[in-house]
């Protein structure tokens, strides 16, 4: 995995200076998402930095399911995540569960309690709520703060037996309710839960809350910096609070960078389950979603991906990036590197008039306009073709340099053809036009007569292969929907997809399999899709347009 996105960030010189100081002798990172639904591309550029920072110091990089709450995890998605994870180039050194370590958690809230550190609390949800008080208050002790140890190591024991249900009872850290870090004031660490766990089955019925699962899940593995994101700044004395009470061998290092926001979308998984259980989108691989697997979907590289990443760097103060460049990387990988194709969209007959009845030639067509190392193609020409409907005008404003009566263009790599006669059905919608050719001026010919201004691309009508087209536009119309008070829903873009129905070319798509990519002549890059290609149909998504006006500063 590259390194470049670490060049000259706060994290990458936090490390240097504790390994210059001997603090550490050997570099361990963790990525350690909860498997409660599937990643997404802010995902993406913590996955390239703690994978990348241990490459780079010859360290080593964890993955582990942070999975304390088994009400909303599952294993489809611990397997999406390791698929995701896998595709960026990410290879772990060792995977882990959170949910491993229940039987160590628990020994050390038992010695929580021991310490006088924690007790049993019988306060509805509500009322500790209450209790808390706010940022300008402080808050009030629980009532049940100073039973004895013995009383709380009893109560605790009974809540991992089953004896009471769920919300009656949770274990709280002492700490300080006067503490201006709200976080601080009594935090819940256990809670009663009666759910099947993905992992341990129905071994436990107490699950502990994730600030204090993480720490120690750190502490457990030696990590040596735990990199995670800004909203968790205020949490970070809890962290060390937990590691230091525990007793905990190891001290990690967190540390936070802010987290990846983009125009047009959303970046919480709450609200992208939302969007997939409302069925807006047609699962987490929609390409319209922000997912990993929905990018993947849609054709992105982790190439364009990483370089994304390395461009927005790593900073310590949240900011909004512009949806477009993302799309802006994505154009810059395949450019280079994706074959040359021709597709009709949106088709209109074209007849040549004098062309030969019954002929069929093989043109010589490139396969990469920027790479002649790509060769060529043979594409079969005859009598009836194909062309976009736009590239026709029955009565065109001035500038307009394709197809019109009495007009003549070239077809890309074939004949100039000049509009001669218009064929309308009963209500003047234009059904075929018939054109001339010019046999003399076939390309590649050496011709160095007359010129035109306007070159076309075309598909053979007696050749060419039914395809479906999809193109997408942004699921969200706000620029920072998180941050908008009204729904998030109301948002949704209604013309987020558009399905097209057209030809291509029989060459370059003959042995196409799902998520090959091609750079269709004038209509973008487009993919195979994965999900709705069948051996009959081939499906494609377009992935980005051919060209934008955004621009990289």
């Amino acid at each position: 995995m590259s390194n470049e996105i670490n060049s000259s960030n706060f994290i990458k010189n936090i490390i240097m200076d504790d390994l210059a100081s001997g603090k550490h002798k050997d570099i361990i990172t963790r990525f350690p998402p909860e498997p409660n639904g599937y990643l997404h591309i802010g995902h993406a550029k913590s996955i390239l930095l703690n994978f990348g920072l241990a490459n780079e110091f010859k360290g080593k990089t964890h993955l582990r399911f942070d999975d304390t709450n088994p009400v909303k995890e599952d294993t489809e998605y611990v397997e999406s995540i390791k698929e995701d994870v896998k595709w960026l180039g990410g290879n772990w050194d060792n995977l882990f569960f959170a949910s491993d370590y229940f039987g160590e958690m628990y020994n050390r809230a038992f010695l929580l309690i021991k310490k006088g550190k924690a007790y049993v609390c019988d306060l509805t949800p509500e009322e500790a709520k209450e209790y808390r008080g706010t940022l300008t208050q402080p808050g009030k002790e629980s009532p049940y703060r100073d039973r004895s140890v013995e009383e709380n190591l009893d109560l605790f024991e009974r809540m991992k037996n089953g004896e009471f249900a769920d919300g009656k009872k949770v274990l709280r850290a002492k700490i300080d309710m006067s503490s201006p870090n709200i976080n601080m004031r009594d935090p819940i660490i256990y809670r009663i839960s009666h759910t099947t766990h993905h992992n341990t089955g129905d071994k436990w019925c107490i699950y502990p809350m994730y600030d204090f699962a993480h720490p120690l899940e750190d502490a457990i593995e030696h990590v040596t910096h735990s990199i995670c994101t800004l909203e968790f700044e205020d949490h970070r004395p809890l962290y060390e609070w937990v590691v230091r009470e525990c007793e905990m061998d190891c001290t990690p290092r967190q540390i936070e960078f802010a987290r990846l926001n983009m125009t047009n979308t959303v970046m919480s998984k709450r609200l992208l389950k939302q969007l997939v259980d409302e069925k807006i989108v047609d699962g987490w691989d929609d390409p319209r979603m922000p997912t990993i697997s929905g990018l993947r979907r849609k054709g992105c590289t982790p190439e364009a991906i990483r370089n994304f990443c390395i461009a927005i760097g790593v900073a310590k103060s949240n900011s909004i990036v512009d949806s477009q460049m993302l799309d802006y990387f994505v154009r810059e990988d395949l450019q280079p590197k994706v074959p040359l194709a021709m597709a009709v969209l949106k088709p209109l007959k074209l007849i040549i008039t004098n062309y030969p009845e019954d002929a069929t030639e093989m043109l010589e067509i490139e396969n990469n306009a920027n790479d002649e190392s790509q060769g060529t193609r043979l594409v079969p020409f005859s009598k009836e073709l194909y062309i976009e409907r736009e590239d026709f005008m029955e009565n065109p404003p001035k500038k307009y340099f394709r197809l019109f009566p009495g007009n003549e263009v070239r077809l890309k790599g074939a004949y100039f053809v000049r509009c001669n006669d218009i064929i309308k059905d009963e209500n003047g919608e234009v059904l075929e036009i018939h054109c001339s050719y010019d046999p003399e001026t076939k390309c590649g010919s050496g011709f160095t007569g007359r010129k035109v201004k306007g070159t076309i691309h075309w598909v053979d009508a007696s050749s060419c292969i039914p395809a479906e087209f999809r193109f997408y536009e942004p699921l969200i119309l706000d620029d920072a929907p998180e941050n908008e008070g009204r729904h998030f829903l109301e948002q949704i873009n209604p013309n987020s997809i558009e399905v097209l129905q057209g030809f291509i070319e029989p060459t370059a798509f003959k042995d196409a399999k799902p998520q090959d990519r091609f750079q269709m002549i004038r209509n973008g890059f487009f993919n195979v899709d994965t999900k709705y290609t069948t051996v009959d149909k081939l499906v494609f998504n377009r992935i980005v347009s051919l060209k934008s006006s955004f621009k990289l500063s």
